[in-house]
């Protein structure tokens, strides 16, 4: 039985920016690339992540200036997953933890991230019998949860 690994549908195309970074900058970069999210690092090591929805939650709500640095508003600790996992395994953690953006780690580094848009993509190739039986994996899980 094959199964669909994380390394398989990650997309590699990261930015990272250190904890020290204004929001304001990140915020740039991230329109710039069209992105949703950073990965935050100290001394070039992953340590958190900042995504559209902690705009929402963690500046915008709470009145952040824009000068703030990374630290004050990113989420931490960082939840990752190996590339070499199933993307059921990818849709548990993000069902279990709440989050939406699954950064993707090898070797201390993160090499690429796992979004629920990855994974309703997969679904919606649909006629693809070994994609359709995936997602039903996953949805199964799911409800049995």
């Amino acid at each position: 039985m094959a199964h669909t690994f994380v390394k398989d549908v990650m997309i590699s195309d990261l930015a990272t920016l250190d904890i020290s970074t204004s929001i304001r900058d990140a915020a740039k970069l991230m329109d710039e690339k069209e992105i949703g999210c950073i990965i935050v690092t100290k001394n070039q090591l992953p340590i958190g992540i900042l995504t559209e929805r902690d705009f929402v939650k963690r500046i915008a709500a709470k009145e952040k200036p824009l000068t703030a640095s990374l630290e004050e508003v990113m989420s931490t600790p960082l939840i990752e997953i190996d590339p070499n996992e199933t993307v059921w395994e990818a849709a548990q953690i993000m069902k279990t933890k709440n989050i939406h953006k699954l950064p993707v780690k090898k070797d201390n580094k993160i090499i690429g991230i796992v979004t629920t848009t990855d994974l309703v993509k997969i679904c919606s190739i649909g006629s693809d019998s070994e994609m359709r039986r995936i997602c039903d994996q996953i949805i199964t899980r799911m409800q049995n949860e």
